[in-house]
Protein backbone atom coordinates (compact mmCIF):
# COMPACT_ATOMS: atom_id res chain seq x y z
CA UNK A 1 0.00 0.00 0.00
CA UNK A 2 1.24 3.49 -0.76
CA UNK A 3 0.39 6.73 0.93
CA UNK A 4 0.59 10.10 -0.75
CA UNK A 5 2.61 12.77 1.01
CA UNK A 6 3.24 16.28 -0.17
CA UNK A 7 6.78 17.44 -0.70
CA UNK A 8 7.33 20.92 -2.10
CA UNK A 9 9.75 20.96 -5.03
CA UNK A 10 10.47 24.65 -4.57
CA UNK A 11 9.40 27.49 -2.37
CA UNK A 12 7.61 29.14 -5.31
CA UNK A 13 3.82 29.01 -5.42
CA UNK A 14 4.06 27.31 -8.80
CA UNK A 15 6.95 25.88 -10.77
CA UNK A 16 7.27 24.05 -14.06
CA UNK A 17 8.46 20.47 -14.02
CA UNK A 18 10.90 20.52 -16.91
CA UNK A 19 10.79 16.74 -17.49
CA UNK A 20 6.98 16.77 -17.62
CA UNK A 21 6.93 19.75 -19.95
CA UNK A 22 9.58 18.12 -22.15
CA UNK A 23 7.53 14.91 -22.31
CA UNK A 24 4.40 16.84 -23.29
CA UNK A 25 6.27 18.76 -26.00
CA UNK A 26 7.83 15.52 -27.28
CA UNK A 27 4.38 13.91 -27.46
CA UNK A 28 3.11 16.96 -29.35
CA UNK A 29 6.00 16.81 -31.82
CA UNK A 30 5.63 13.04 -32.26
CA UNK A 31 1.84 13.26 -32.53
CA UNK A 32 1.70 15.75 -35.39
CA UNK A 33 3.12 13.34 -38.02
CA UNK A 34 0.87 10.59 -36.61
CA UNK A 35 -2.26 12.67 -37.04
CA UNK A 36 -1.22 13.67 -40.54
CA UNK A 37 -0.41 10.09 -41.62
CA UNK A 38 -1.97 7.65 -39.13
CA UNK A 39 -1.42 4.69 -41.43
CA UNK A 40 2.36 5.05 -41.18
CA UNK A 41 2.35 3.51 -37.70
CA UNK A 42 3.74 4.53 -34.34
CA UNK A 43 6.04 3.29 -31.63
CA UNK A 44 3.13 1.91 -29.60
CA UNK A 45 1.41 0.00 -32.42
CA UNK A 46 2.69 -3.34 -31.12
CA UNK A 47 1.20 -2.67 -27.69
CA UNK A 48 -2.04 -1.44 -29.26
CA UNK A 49 -2.26 -4.57 -31.41
CA UNK A 50 -1.78 -6.87 -28.42
CA UNK A 51 -4.51 -5.02 -26.51
CA UNK A 52 -6.77 -5.09 -29.58
CA UNK A 53 -6.39 -8.83 -30.08
CA UNK A 54 -6.89 -9.51 -26.36
CA UNK A 55 -10.14 -7.53 -26.57
CA UNK A 56 -11.47 -10.06 -29.08
CA UNK A 57 -10.83 -12.86 -26.60
CA UNK A 58 -12.36 -10.96 -23.67
CA UNK A 59 -15.54 -10.13 -25.57
CA UNK A 60 -15.88 -13.52 -27.33
CA UNK A 61 -18.37 -14.94 -24.78
CA UNK A 62 -20.80 -12.13 -25.60
CA UNK A 63 -21.48 -13.10 -29.20
CA UNK A 64 -19.99 -12.46 -32.61
CA UNK A 65 -20.80 -8.77 -32.83
CA UNK A 66 -19.16 -7.91 -29.52
CA UNK A 67 -16.25 -10.21 -30.27
CA UNK A 68 -15.55 -8.25 -33.45
CA UNK A 69 -16.08 -4.91 -31.68
CA UNK A 70 -14.12 -6.04 -28.62
CA UNK A 71 -10.74 -5.39 -30.19
CA UNK A 72 -11.50 -1.75 -30.79
CA UNK A 73 -13.34 -1.39 -27.48
CA UNK A 74 -10.30 -2.71 -25.59
CA UNK A 75 -7.88 -0.64 -27.64
CA UNK A 76 -9.76 2.57 -26.87
CA UNK A 77 -10.62 1.71 -23.26
CA UNK A 78 -7.19 0.60 -22.06
CA UNK A 79 -5.55 4.06 -22.18
CA UNK A 80 -8.64 5.50 -20.48
CA UNK A 81 -8.17 3.08 -17.59
CA UNK A 82 -4.68 4.49 -17.12
CA UNK A 83 -5.95 8.06 -17.44
CA UNK A 84 -8.60 7.40 -14.79
CA UNK A 85 -6.06 5.77 -12.50
CA UNK A 86 -3.67 8.71 -12.68
CA UNK A 87 -6.49 11.23 -12.40
CA UNK A 88 -7.76 9.52 -9.27
CA UNK A 89 -4.25 9.50 -7.81
CA UNK A 90 -4.07 13.25 -8.41
CA UNK A 91 -1.42 13.08 -11.14
CA UNK A 92 -3.18 15.14 -13.77
CA UNK A 93 -0.13 15.33 -16.00
CA UNK A 94 0.25 11.54 -16.16
CA UNK A 95 -3.45 11.37 -17.04
CA UNK A 96 -2.76 13.61 -20.06
CA UNK A 97 -0.05 11.22 -21.26
CA UNK A 98 -2.58 8.37 -21.18
CA UNK A 99 -5.07 10.66 -22.96
CA UNK A 100 -2.45 11.24 -25.68
CA UNK A 101 -2.21 7.45 -26.06
CA UNK A 102 -6.00 7.32 -26.33
CA UNK A 103 -5.87 9.92 -29.15
CA UNK A 104 -3.23 7.88 -30.99
CA UNK A 105 -5.52 4.86 -30.76
CA UNK A 106 -8.38 6.80 -32.37
CA UNK A 107 -6.11 7.51 -35.34
CA UNK A 108 -5.14 3.85 -35.46
CA UNK A 109 -8.82 2.86 -35.43
CA UNK A 110 -9.59 5.41 -38.15
CA UNK A 111 -7.19 3.60 -40.50
CA UNK A 112 -8.95 0.29 -39.80
CA UNK A 113 -12.45 1.75 -40.27
CA UNK A 114 -11.38 3.47 -43.49
CA UNK A 115 -10.35 0.07 -44.88
CA UNK A 116 -13.72 -1.60 -44.22
CA UNK A 117 -14.74 -1.72 -47.90
CA UNK A 118 -11.31 -1.68 -49.50
CA UNK A 119 -9.94 -4.62 -47.46
CA UNK A 120 -6.34 -3.71 -48.24
CA UNK A 121 -4.82 -3.97 -44.74
CA UNK A 122 -2.83 -7.04 -43.81
CA UNK A 123 -4.70 -8.57 -40.90
CA UNK A 124 -3.17 -10.54 -38.06
CA UNK A 125 -3.87 -14.20 -38.75
CA UNK A 126 -5.58 -13.33 -42.03
CA UNK A 127 -8.98 -13.35 -40.34
CA UNK A 128 -12.13 -11.44 -41.14
CA UNK A 129 -11.95 -7.63 -41.13
CA UNK A 130 -13.56 -6.33 -37.91
CA UNK A 131 -14.92 -3.13 -39.37
CA UNK A 132 -16.15 -4.73 -42.58
CA UNK A 133 -18.15 -7.17 -40.45
CA UNK A 134 -19.41 -4.55 -37.98
CA UNK A 135 -20.45 -1.91 -40.49
CA UNK A 136 -22.00 -4.49 -42.81
CA UNK A 137 -24.04 -5.95 -39.93
CA UNK A 138 -25.21 -2.43 -39.06
CA UNK A 139 -26.05 -1.70 -42.70
CA UNK A 140 -23.68 1.26 -42.88
CA UNK A 141 -20.68 -0.18 -44.70
CA UNK A 142 -21.01 2.59 -47.28
CA UNK A 143 -20.21 5.12 -44.51
CA UNK A 144 -16.80 3.65 -43.68
CA UNK A 145 -14.80 6.63 -44.95
CA UNK A 146 -17.02 9.13 -43.14
CA UNK A 147 -16.89 7.16 -39.90
CA UNK A 148 -13.11 6.89 -40.24
CA UNK A 149 -12.95 10.67 -40.55
CA UNK A 150 -15.04 11.05 -37.38
CA UNK A 151 -12.71 8.66 -35.52
CA UNK A 152 -9.71 10.63 -36.76
CA UNK A 153 -11.30 13.92 -35.66
CA UNK A 154 -12.03 12.53 -32.19
CA UNK A 155 -8.35 11.65 -32.02
CA UNK A 156 -7.38 15.19 -33.01
CA UNK A 157 -9.62 16.72 -30.31
CA UNK A 158 -8.27 14.37 -27.63
CA UNK A 159 -4.70 15.01 -28.83
CA UNK A 160 -5.03 18.79 -28.67
CA UNK A 161 -6.69 18.61 -25.25
CA UNK A 162 -4.02 16.24 -23.93
CA UNK A 163 -1.22 18.54 -25.08
CA UNK A 164 -2.82 21.75 -23.81
CA UNK A 165 -3.68 20.20 -20.47
CA UNK A 166 -0.29 18.49 -20.34
CA UNK A 167 1.41 21.87 -20.62
CA UNK A 168 -0.93 23.30 -18.01
CA UNK A 169 -0.41 20.41 -15.59
CA UNK A 170 3.35 20.35 -16.12
CA UNK A 171 3.17 23.20 -13.67
CA UNK A 172 3.62 21.81 -10.21
CA UNK A 173 2.14 23.43 -7.14
CA UNK A 174 3.73 22.33 -3.87
CA UNK A 175 0.35 21.42 -2.36
CA UNK A 176 -0.57 19.26 -5.35
CA UNK A 177 2.79 17.59 -5.88
CA UNK A 178 2.85 14.21 -4.24
CA UNK A 179 5.46 11.58 -3.79
CA UNK A 180 4.68 7.98 -3.05
CA UNK A 181 5.98 6.69 0.23
CA UNK A 182 5.64 3.08 1.31
CA UNK A 183 3.34 2.87 4.27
Amino acid sequence: MYAVTTTPATTDATSVSRPRLALTLALAAYGIPLLRHPGDGSLVDGVDLAIHETGHLVFAPFGDFLQFAGGTIAQLAFPLVFAAYFWRRGDRHAATVAAWWHAQNWWNVSVYVNDARDLQLNLVGGGEHDWNYLLDRLGVLHLDHRLARVAWLIGVVVFVASILLGVRWARVTPAAEGSYQPG
